[in-house]
C-alpha cells in the first residue's frame, strides 16, 4: 500500500503500554483455539468467555485502564499506519453513507496492549480487534498483526489494512441500524439462529471492508498490485471452518460465527470488485 505521507486520523488513541502487567494467564494462539472450541460447543460468545476469563485476570492485576478520553496520536510506524487507514475510511465513509440517507459520524480507534476496558467490558488482546457499539469505538492490539503473519499465514500491510476496515464495517452498520435490528431478533432465536445472524452481519462486514478497498484503490490510489490478494488470503485464513480445523480438529457448520473461509473471500471479493455498499446485502436470500 502506498500509504506514507497520507493523512493521518486524529481520532486514534494509543494506548499502549497503558494496559497491566501481564500474568500468567496470557493468551496465545493455542488459548485463542480453546476458547473457539468452548464457544462452538456450548453456544456461548467467545467475547463473553473472554470477558469472564478477564474476571479472573482483574483479581490478580491492579487495574485495567478504560478508554473514556484521548491519550495521544501513536508515533511509531505501525501505529501511523493505522491512523492512515483509519483515515482513509473516513474520507470513504463520508462520501458514501449520506448517499444511504445517514451522516457519517467518525468512530475512533483505540490502541492498545494486553487488555483494555470499553463500554462492552474488559477485553483481552486475545479476543482480537472489536468495535464496540455502546462507545463507537475500534479496539485494537497491534500485535494481532503478528499474528496474522506468523500464525495464520496472512501477512502484508493491506491484510492489515482489511481487518481495520472490517471493524469500520461494524461501525457503519450501528449507524445504519443494521446492529440493532439484529442483536434484537438474537434475542429472541435459538442458538443456530443467532450464529446464522453473526454470520451475515460479519460477512457484511467484510464486504464493507471491500468497498473501502475498492475507493482507496480508484479515488486515492493507495492500492498497489497484490494488495487485494493479501485481503482475500486473510480472509481465509480466519475463516471460521479453518480456525475449527485448527483449534478441534473438525468443522461445525451450525457453530459459526464469521462464516467459512469461502463466504469471507467471497463477500470481501464483492465489496472489492462494486464499491457499492448496496451489493453488500447478505440478510437477503436463502444463504449468506
Amino acid at each position: 500500500m502506498r500509504w506514507e505521507g497520507q493523512r493521518e486520523s486524529r481520532n486514534i488513541d494509543d494506548r499502549r503500554g497503558m494496559g497491566p502487567v501481564r500474568s500468567g494467564m496470557g493468551l496465545g494462539l493455542g488459548g485463542i483455539a480453546l476458547i473457539l472450541v468452548v464457544s462452538f460447543l456450548t453456544g456461548t460468545n467467545p467475547l463473553t468467555l473472554l470477558n469472564m476469563l478477564n474476571g479472573v485476570q482483574e483479581m490478580t492485576v491492579p487495574s485495567v485502564p478504560d478508554s473514556s478520553g484521548p491519550i495521544g496520536a501513536p508515533n511509531d510506524k505501525l501505529g501511523k499506519f493505522a491512523s492512515v487507514v483509519l483515515a482513509d475510511t473516513e474520507d470513504t465513509w463520508r462520501a458514501l453513507l449520506p448517499q444511504m440517507g445517514r451522516a457519517y459520524e467518525d468512530p475512533r480507534m483505540v490502541l492498545f496492549t494486553g487488555a483494555v476496558r470499553s463500554a462492552c467490558g474488559t477485553a483481552s488482546s486475545a479476543v482480537g480487534p472489536f468495535y464496540c457499539p455502546g462507545d463507537q469505538k475500534v479496539y485494537l492490539d497491534l500485535s494481532f498483526f503478528n499474528e496474522m503473519a506468523q500464525r495464520l499465514g496472512a501477512p502484508g500491510d493491506f491484510a492489515q489494512a482489511y481487518v481495520i476496515a472490517h471493524e469500520i464495517g461494524h461501525h457503519v452498520q450501528n449507524l445504519l441500524g443494521i446492529a440493532e435490528k439484529v442483536t434484537r431478533l438474537q434475542q429472541r432465536a435459538s442458538t443456530p439462529e443467532r450464529n446464522a445472524l453473526s454470520v451475515r452481519m460479519e460477512l457484511q462486514a467484510d464486504c464493507f471492508a471491500g468497498v473501502w478497498g475498492y475507493h482507496a484503490r480508484h479515488n486515492r490510489n493507495l492500492i498497489e498490485p497484490g494488495d487485494f490478494e493479501e485481503g482475500l488470503r486473510a480472509a481465509a485464513a480466519i475463516g471460521d471452518d479453518r480456525l475449527q480445523k485448527m483449534g478441534q480438529g473438525h468443522v461445525q457448520p451450525e457453530s459459526w460465527t464469521h462464516g467459512s473461509s469461502e463466504q469471507r473471500m467471497t463477500w470481501l471479493r464483492r465489496g472489492l470488485q462494486s464499491g457499492d455498499p448496496s451489493t453488500c446485502d447478505t440478510f437477503s436470500g436463502g444463504r449468506a
